[in-house]
């Protein structure tokens, strides 16, 4: 077997990512063999190549945070081939190689058969949307229901942001979408949103409050940081804050009144490690009652040679929504 690839390797001081070909040492161990259809960009990609980004062990390395695809090969009676199926997470695409790649090789307990989901929608959705849908799980799970008032979204005009704004204005919640965009408005109304808001806090040099007015029963933040500390402050008695993301920094300058004066609970959500009967069932979800609507507003489609264009865009924070990377006959 021989294919094409993106492959991440250490040079003059940097990260060069670029197309090679290779063949059954590129695939490592794992009882599943993918044909890949479809990855997408995350914010982890762009770390991978980011020199000293912090998520990658050793290069070089094929990244690829999430890929779906056709089994061709299974060494497990719990897959066949012709089967649809995503693998996301755990080391993907970090300490093993990922899905920017014509073929992956993945262990079966990460890999989910698709139901109700095409490859093209499910990489659409991808480990951003899935983050987002585990957010909004969480939150339902706190309690949360409609009438307990509006429910903030920051970051967006995201991946993560975008695929909340979406299941939310799904499940009949009144949002309030936060972004620096400024241009975004109409796009997130038409996800969904009611009101569009810039970044939080409004002035980021204010030294944050402990306790400041009660604007949300809830929030879904990929932010983090200042961000995440003005929001705890600023959640109703008895709310909460679903956080998974740090690019506003991963220090958190708050106090503890937000949570022994209004019992406001911070739920961290993790897509990497989730174990995976958790993962299949949310997938399995996703394919019905909690499809994402606007899955074509949400996202674009590049071929995987210009994902160094993406990923430099996600980097520098001017990506919109998210971009499913084609891979199959792309190369």
């Amino acid at each position: 077997m021989e294919f094409s690839a993106m492959v991440a390797r250490e040079a003059d001081g940097g990260i060069v990512l670029d197309r090679e070909r290779g063949g059954e040492d590129f695939l490592g161990t794992g009882e599943v063999t993918i044909k890949v259809h479809y990855s997408s960009a995350n914010y982890k990609d762009a770390l991978a190549i980011t020199p000293r980004g912090g998520v990658v062990r050793q290069y070089p390395i094929i990244p690829g945070i999430d890929l779906t695809g056709e089994v061709v090969a299974s060494e497990t009676d719990e897959f066949a081939p012709g089967d649809l199926v995503i693998a996301h997470g755990y080391d993907l695409g970090v300490s093993r190689n990922g899905g920017f790649a014509e073929y992956a090789r993945v262990p079966a307990e990460w890999t989910v058969r698709l139901e109700g989901l095409s490859t093209r929608d499910a990489a659409a959705i991808g480990t951003a949307g899935f983050t987002a849908a585990l957010s909004v799980q969480r939150l339902l799970g706190h309690g949360l229901t409609p009438d307990d008032g509006p429910v903030l979204v920051t970051g967006a005009n995201g991946g993560v942001g975008s695929v909340a704004v979406d299941l939310l204005s799904t499940l009949g919640f009144e949002i309030h979408a936060s972004t620096g965009n400024t241009g975004a408005a109409d796009r997130l109304a038409d996800l969904g949103a009611n009101e569009v808001i810039g970044r939080l806090p409004e002035d980021p040099d204010a030294k944050p409050r402990p306790l400041g007015k009660a604007r949300w029963a809830a929030a879904v933040d990929s932010v983090g940081g200042k961000s995440l500390a003005y929001i705890l402050s600023s959640i109703g008695y008895g709310g909460a804050v679903a956080a998974s993301g740090l690019t506003g920094g991963a220090e958190l300058p708050t106090t503890v009144l937000p949570f022994i004066l209004r019992g406001v609970s911070l739920l961290g959500v993790d897509s990497v490690a989730l174990p995976i009967e958790e993962r299949r069932a949310l997938w399995t979800a996703l394919g019905a009652e909690l499809r994402p609507r606007h899955l074509d507003t949400i996202a674009a489609v590049a071929p995987i040679t210009e994902v160094n264009q993406v990923l430099a865009a996600i980097k520098d924070g001017g990506h919109t929504g998210r971009t499913v990377l084609e891979v199959a006959g792309a190369f």
